[in-house]
């Protein structure tokens, strides 16, 4: 159902990557024409053509659609931002190696739009950043132009707290926080939202204290994960399956809620989880403060991948197998299940390492884009299960995605007694007992 949007509403979303283009295409579908920029001539023509360039369910079909109403266009031009009401600024903004925003893509983005600003505007920034950038950084180069934030335009911010797979369906249900320059400014960003994607609004006190929800959300998440991580090989020392006590530790009521220790995994990558906390960490001690968790639960989930590797290379030996001999299928290679997003996976660090020892290593992923897969890998990937796993020593699954759930390890062509390494399928004990019947090992993370 189309939202009840002022007639002639626009808006300009800049940054047409994951974020910005499931933005645009569910703005549209409410109802509002849309215009996207991107400086990258190749993102701009895939809109334009109905097309993606990444996974995400759902959206392909919505883009399609989208475009076929002539509602959502894309531009390299930003003088096309004039034309819009709102400006949504969804540019990427990785790290440094020292865990510093790397500010090119957000500097850049806000020079070009100072120029082409005009009186009512209003700039809602969605970009991860440390506290203060919106106000520090942001502010100063759109008011280059000549305009001032909170006078001529308006300016806030509003965290991007989406998980791939199921992005479309969080952007119109979970909550939104948004926090401006001055009252007007978050009042705004907030009506703006809720007449949108009618969801809740969570206003906030300033600018910083909406940048720091987003980082406080990732570092939330990267920790529990270190948590579970660590508990599996707790577990592992004693022969007990970590997902039981998972289970049974939830079960006890705890603050608003209960006991909430997440899964386990070969680890965590993408484009936020594997950043964020270091940008707590880094902003802290440019005021003087030393934080100890962030970095601590980057360095536990960084060390999964090798943690992972070694449960493979220790089954192959203790089977006697030689390294440079065996053949171990991946299957999965994106950083999370049901989708084929590559950055910052741990599969590919699982990979170098297996090659690095002299294993044969074959990689299946159906959801990734085969050549980002060989340029990344320099392996040029299988385009079935069956011609992956063939003869295989090893067939590790480090991403679930659908294809793979009803697995019929009955029918693979592997090779005699092997390994089945569980990194984030979470197999019920029924189907581990099945594939053991079948003559096959199991290996899990704390299983």
């Amino acid at each position: 159902m189309e939202a009840d949007m002022p007639s002639g509403r626009t808006v300009a979303v800049i940054g047409l990557g994951y974020v910005g283009l499931c933005l645009a295409a569910t703005l549209t579908d409410r109802g509002l024409d849309v215009i996207g920029v991107d400086i990258a001539q190749r993102r701009v023509d895939e809109l334009n053509s109905g097309q993606l360039g990444l996974y995400e369910g759902g959206l392909q079909d919505l883009i399609t659609r989208c475009v076929a109403s002539g509602r959502l266009r894309a531009t390299t031009d930003y003088a096309a931002v004039s034309t819009a009401d709102v400006l949504v600024v969804t540019v990427g903004t990785p790290i440094t190696d020292e865990g510093s925003l790397a500010d090119t893509q957000l500097r850049s983005a806000c020079q070009s739009l100072s120029t082409h600003l005009r009186p009512g505007h209003l700039v809602i920034l969605k970009s991860t950043v440390p506290p203060g950038t919106t106000r520090n950084l942001v502010l100063p180069l759109l008011e280059g132009g000549g305009l001032t934030g909170g006078e001529d335009f308006m300016l806030s911010f509003s965290p991007e707290r989406l998980a791939e797979g199921t992005a479309l369906a969080e952007l119109c249900t979970f909550p939104i926080v948004v926090g401006g320059l001055d009252d007007r400014s978050t009042q705004e960003a907030a009506k703006f939202w809720q007449e949108t994607l009618g969801v809740r609004v969570m206003p906030q006190a300033s600018l910083e204290a909406a940048e720091i929800v987003k980082l406080a959300d990732n570092w939330w998440i990267d920790l529990n994960i270190a948590l579970a991580n660590e508990l599996a090989k707790f577990c592992a020392l004693y022969d007990v399956d970590v997902l039981d006590v998972i289970a049974a530790a939830n079960t006890i009521p705890k603050g608003n809620g209960n006991v909430n220790i997440l899964l386990p995994s070969v680890g965590v990558g993408g484009s936020c989880l594997t950043k964020d906390p270091w940008m707590v960490w880094q902003s802290a001690r440019r005021r003087g403060l030393e934080i100890r968790t962030a970095p601590t639960g980057r360095e536990v989930n960084a060390g999964m991948p090798a943690y992972t590797t070694q449960l493979i290379l220790d089954d192959l030996a203790a089977r006697g197998r030689n390294f440079s001999e065996a053949t171990v299928a991946v299957l999965g290679l994106a950083f999370k299940n049901n989708t084929g997003d590559l950055r910052s996976s741990p599969a590919q660090m699982v990979v170098e390492a297996l090659v690095k020892e002299g294993v044969r290593v074959r990689v299946y992923d159906p959801l990734a884009d085969a050549a980002q897969v060989e340029a990344l890998l320099r392996i040029q990937p299988g385009t079935s299960v069956h011609e992956t796993v063939r003869d295989a020593d090893c067939v590790a699954l480090l991403a679930l995605h659908r294809e793979f759930e009803d697995l019929d390890f009955a029918s693979l062509p592997v090779a005699e007694s092997c390994l089945v390494l569980d990194g984030r399928a979470y197999f019920p004990k029924e189907k581990i007992a099945m594939i053991q019947k079948l003559g096959l090992g199991y290996r899990g993370i704390g299983r």
